[in-house]
């Protein structure tokens, strides 16, 4: 799948996806939620607001208001690829909050996870 492909995918149904992962695993969609503001710069309303619009995945993160600078304190492996070391940037910012959320599913203490 090329890049511009998920770009476009609706973000709702994506989100979907990633908040279903952490709920099999025995976390919440409260969670899911937090590190996506914490890694974004949404609120919640703005999160929750997001299934009301039609708004594509690449936007979503295109729009985020103020993208966490200790983002660049993730590290590790989604998909085979070091999330690090993606060079196109957008595609980078994705690839984080999947990471994050595979943190979720893990078990990992939300302290961790938010890099505190």
């Amino acid at each position: 799948m090329t890049n511009e492909k998920v770009y476009q995918m609706d973000f709702n149904k994506v989100y979907e996806l990633l908040v279903s992962k952490a709920v099999k695993k025995g976390r919440t969609r409260d969670e899911v939620d937090q590190v996506t503001c914490w890694l974004t710069g949404y609120s919640r309303t703005e999160l929750e607001g997001m299934a009301e619009k039609a708004v594509s995945y690449g936007d979503f993160f295109r729009n985020a208001p103020q993208l966490n600078e200790n983002r660049r304190l993730i590290k590790g492996v989604v998909c085979g690829v070091r999330v690090e070391e993606i060079q196109e940037p957008l595609m980078q910012e994705i690839r984080y909050l999947d990471k994050l959320v595979d943190e979720l599913a893990k078990g990992k203490s939300m302290e961790k996870i938010l890099r505190k």
